[in-house]
């Protein structure tokens, strides 16, 4: 066994769906034109940090010195099916990603165990960077090179057998290792057993659902009117056109990605360490709404919901309840 044979079925032991091993030339020229294009339109919003930083987001080598490889990884977060109780009270929406644990510090300790066995194999020479989401890292791009799936027209990541509800991680590392080939660039008999891949073909179904017109016909995003934005990263008074949009949804939005054809015959997430809270999917809203910061702090605790704080949830309540009462 290879290497990067050994790497991988080692981090699917740490209970990651999707592994994939890339180099850290930079993005292509079409990519870092279709970002730089997409930066100069404005559709960032208030997502300052996506314009700094610009040369380490396009060449990955940047991040590490001597940097040789990228260990891209990929965990499935698609939520079981829950019955949904009978509820008097308001409620607001959940992000399905965010009815789980905070992905960000149990994707870190397990590539830091994966770290830990590369070194316990190679000897203690070789260098390590860990990411996950919030380094100057194109991660989609990376880890649709390494074969994890491709970017589809709601800008994720989507695995043919697994949808597109998938959280990344990154391992970049001074260890040459072998590469895996892209989705696009695999052979027909490597893909014999695998299930059919046409991308997103003619379909344009998470366009048609997006409930602000983010997603466009021309393939363009605009983040401005994103609801995922408007929830989690806008920081002022979200204007009322777009409040209304918002509807019941308190944090997030997955209007794009469950309208994905790749999402209905999906597996539901299969790690049992992944702390799934069967309760987070709609919370009332009066309750938020009643939140002292001592309360936050403690029920938000391990949730990605405390990163936009109690004020922004607020005003995100204070939206949902007005959408709510104006339906009725």
């Amino acid at each position: 066994m290879s290497l990067s044979q050994e790497i991988k079925r080692k981090a699917l032991e740490l209970g990651f769906d999707l592994v994939g091993i890339t180099d850290v030339s930079p993005l292509n020229t079409e990519q870092v034109e279709m970002f730089t294009d997409w930066l100069k339109s404005g559709y960032a919003g208030q997502m300052n940090y996506l314009h700094r930083n610009f040369e380490k987001r396009t060449q990955p080598a940047k991040l590490l010195e001597n940097a040789q490889s990228i260990i891209c990884v990929g965990l499935n977060y698609k939520p079981p099916k829950q019955k949904q109780p009978d509820l008097i009270a308001p409620m607001g929406i959940i992000a399905n990603y965010a009815q789980y644990e905070d992905y960000h510090p149990f994707i870190k300790e397990r590539l830091r165990k994966l770290t830990e066995f590369i070194s316990s194999v190679t000897g203690r020479g070789h260098k390590f960077k860990i990411c996950v989401d919030s380094a100057p890292l194109a991660e989609r791009a990376l880890a649709a090179r390494a074969g994890l799936g491709f970017i589809g027209k709601n800008r994720m990541l989507i695995n043919p057998k697994l949808g597109p509800q998938i959280f990344l991680g990154e391992i970049i590392t001074t260890l040459k290792l072998s590469i895996d080939e892209p989705i696009s660039c695999r052979s027909e008999s490597t893909l014999a057993n695998e299930q059919s891949i046409d991308k997103c073909s003619n379909c344009d179904k998470c366009i048609s659902a997006c409930p602000t017109g983010a997603l466009m016909p021309d393939g363009q995003f605009d983040g401005n009117k994103c609801i995922n934005y408007l929830t989690i990263e806008y920081k002022s008074r979200i204007p009322p056109d777009l409040a209304e949009k918002i509807a019941d949804r308190l944090f997030g939005c997955d209007d794009c990605v469950l309208a994905c054809p790749y999402q209905k015959d999906a597996p539901v997430c299969k790690n049992k360490q992944f702390k799934f809270y069967n309760d987070k999917a709609k919370l009332n809203l009066g309750w938020i709404l009643n939140l002292t910061q001592q309360d936050f702090d403690t029920e938000f605790a391990h949730s990605t919901i405390r990163r936009i704080g109690l004020e922004r949830l607020k005003r995100n309540a204070r939206i949902c309840l007005d959408n709510i009462n104006r339906v009725i």
